[in-house]
This record gives structure tokens, sequence and C-alpha cells, in this order.
């Protein structure tokens, strides 16, 4: 006898994912994936009332050290770099972003990405860049920078009304990522 699984549960292999309902949600279409000279670049300030710039960097260096080791991770996820001095962190993440996983069917890619922390008296930094997908490593392996596939050009249809077939679902899956990472750190700094 099978039991129905709650929706939330659903979405099991990437825990840190809400199960979208409406898959044509507004906030994935056009103004969605910011570039910056040419390149996809996520950017968010967020306030920290109260706290130093070094009371910021340490709670931001071990959160993304607690990261690197989630169960989406791989090996490679690291922090790359840890200046005291003046308040920054860099980390390098390599993790898996699910699209659908059925018995004989898992659809998958690797996802590779950066996150820089600039921390300041009462507020941080955050810019998420240099993303890039890893997929159907086990048959012929592609890699697609996020400029070449998930940008407006190439994410969405020609009206810029709808997600395209293929290059969407990187699209979807990468701003639901990046919208949980910053709420994370919102919530993390603003205790």
């Amino acid at each position: 006898m099978m039991l129905a699984m709650p929706l939330a549960i659903a979405a099991q292999d990437n825990t840190w994912e809400q199960v979208q309902v409406n898959s044509q949600d507004q906030k994935y279409l056009a103004g969605a994936v910011p570039e910056v000279d040419g390149h996809v670049v996520f950017t968010k300030t967020i306030n920290a009332p109260g706290k130093s710039a070094k009371q910021i960097y340490e709670l931001l260096r071990k959160d993304l050290q607690v990261m690197t080791k989630e169960p989406n991770q791989i090996e490679q996820s690291r922090l790359t770099l840890e200046d005291a001095d003046n308040n920054r962190v860099v980390a390098s993440f390599q993790e898996w972003l699910v699209f659908k996983n059925k018995p004989l069917n898992l659809d998958r890619t690797r996802f590779l990405y950066q996150i820089i922390a600039d921390c300041k008296d009462g507020q941080a930094d955050i810019k998420l860049n240099r993303i890039v997908y890893i997929y159907d490593e086990e048959r012929d392996m592609t890699t697609y920078k996020a400029e070449e596939w998930i940008t407006d050009q190439y994410g969405l249809n020609k009206k810029k009304t709808k997600l395209a077939r293929v290059s969407g679902k990187f699209r979807r899956k990468t701003i639901d990522r990046v919208d949980y990472i910053f709420n994370r750190f919102t919530q993390l700094l603003q205790k």
C-alpha cells in the first residue's frame, strides 16, 4: 500500500526548496536573472542592525562553512578566502540541483557558483556569481555558463512570457536556490 506524500516532502532532494505550485510564477520571468557587464551576478545588501563588521563576518564565515557540508554538496565545496582583516569571506560551491528524481529517472545538474560576502558595520554585501552547470554527466556531458543559459535571452521564450523549454528548469532552480541562500543569510544576520 502506497501512502501519499505531502507536497512539502516532494522536494526532498533539494531540502532548501519549497515546491512551487504555479510553475509559471512571475518571479522567474523577465529581469529575474540580473546581469552586470555581461555576467550573471545576484547581489543583496543585508542590514544587520547593531552588529559590527567582525560579528557579521564571523556569522557568515561559520554559516558558509556549514553550507559546504550539507547533503546536496559535492566534496569540492569549500571556503576559498577568509580575510578577517578586511571582513571578507569567499566560498566556492559545487552541489546538485535535482530537477526530477523518480525510479529510473534522475534528472540533475552539477551546479557551481561562488559567494562573496563583504561585511561592514551594520550590513553585509553578498554577491553570488560565476555560475556554471555540468549536465548529463553519465551520457554526453554538457557544460553551460549562466550567461549562455539562464539569462532573459536564453531562459525565456521570445515574448518573455514563459520559461524556455529546456533551460527554463535551470533558471527556475537557480532563482529558487539564490532566494533560499539570501533569505538564510537575512535570517541569520537579523536575529
